[in-house]
């Protein structure tokens, strides 16, 4: 099959081994070999300049708190990574003690103290050091906020009924005021609600916040959602077209705007709009089209939506995962260096369980 419309899409879009199918009750060819991407007989050695040109990033849209944008020409297990990375291990602030000095709201102190540390806040980790247990906090590694905010009565009305992460007031350490100069901290959204008080109760605490990542605590994860998809791929059987009358119900199988019909009933798809098509598989329902059309996804173009929740602007989010992916890279080529090392000048024989801490795990050299 090929589609019927001039194509607006790389030819090597339609080449059968990006494809996978989509089918009323299966998905095949989910990989096609062994080792994606290599096939027997043929010659897939590493090739950087081949890997540069196949690659592409590309933005379709942005807006203040979301990005989406398209990853091809790399395997399933790197998008992956990339996806993970970007909510797992991109570090935050996030507030992580919480020092309650009176509280006689109804929610009680943990729960305010979990609520307080899911409030995303505009602050750039690059600016702090991770503290880590048993460190001594100091204005490098910790943000000092105050919450001191009481319900009472005022000519008739009710002052400071409810308490908002806008109520939240830095308390700068050290040399903070200067490093952060015109930036006060604080948190990106100011209108979400903590608590609710009547008159008379009252919130008092200080609360320290550190730096982290996402795989820590799901507080210090930088992005709402992270996702991707692969890109749709839709194709018309020339030898066997919609009839004519049928053409709008055909239409109407698929996403608004994927599929277009002529005044004389003649359908076609607009492949510019490919990509929003959801591959419902609705038109697989119906047998007056079963030969009409295929259905595929291409293996190896992400259609990756982020939304930003924290510090970062969601086109500075995919540089940041790279940064740690290479971080990672970097670690394990040292590793590797490591072992090569040891294998060509092996010295004496270790005894029997050095090297080796409490779990029987190997440390590596950096």
């Amino acid at each position: 099959m090929a589609s019927s419309s001039s194509s607006h899409l790389p030819a090597s879009v339609f080449n059968p081994r990006r494809h996978v199918g989509v089918h009323a009750e299966r998905i095949s060819d989910v990989a096609s070999t062994e080792f994606p991407g290599h096939y027997p007989g043929e010659d897939h050695s590493w090739d950087l300049a081949r890997f540069k040109e196949n690659l592409k990033v590309s933005v379709k849209r942005l807006s203040q708190r979301s990005i989406e944008f398209d990853l091809v020409g790399v395997d399933a297990s790197i998008a992956n990574a990339f996806r993970r990375i970007l909510i797992a291990e991109v570090p935050t602030i996030a507030i992580e003690d919480v020092f309650v000095w009176n509280n006689t709201s109804v929610i009680h102190d943990e729960i305010l103290a979990q609520r307080l540390g899911l409030i995303p806040l505009n602050v750039d980790p690059a600016l702090f050091s991770v503290r880590l247990p048993g460190d001594i906090p100091y204005d490098r590694n910790t943000l000092v906020f105050q919450l001191d905010v009481e319900c009472k009565r005022e000519k008739g009305a009710i002052v400071n009924e409810y308490v908002t992460s806008g109520d939240l007031k830095w308390v700068p350490q050290g040399e903070q005021e200067s490093v952060f100069g015109d930036l006060v901290p604080a948190a990106t959204n100011k209108d979400i609600v903590i608590a609710k008080l009547r008159p008379g109760q009252v919130i008092n605490m200080e609360l320290h916040a550190i730096k982290g990542v996402g795989k820590e605590h799901a507080k210090w994860s930088p992005v709402a959602t992270a996702t991707y998809r692969l890109h749709p791929l839709i194709l018309l059987n020339p030898s066997k077209p919609v009839p004519p009358h049928l053409a709008q119900k055909f239409a109407s199988c698929f996403s608004p705007g994927v599929v277009r019909v002529s005044p004389n009933g003649e359908v076609s798809i607009d492949e510019r709009h490919l990509r929003k098509d959801t591959v419902s598989r609705e038109v697989l329902r119906h047998k007056e089209f079963e030969g009409c059309v295929e259905l595929k996804r291409i293996r190896d173009w992400f259609i990756f939506s982020v939304e930003s929740e924290g510090p970062y602007a969601p086109e500075a989010l995919f540089p940041e995962a790279i940064k740690v992916m290479r971080g990672k890279i970097a670690s394990i080529r040292a590793a590797a260096d490591a072992l090569l090392a040891d294998a060509s000048d092996p010295g004496p024989a270790p005894a029997p369980g050095a090297g080796l801490d409490a779990d029987g795990d190997v440390e590596m050299g950096s």
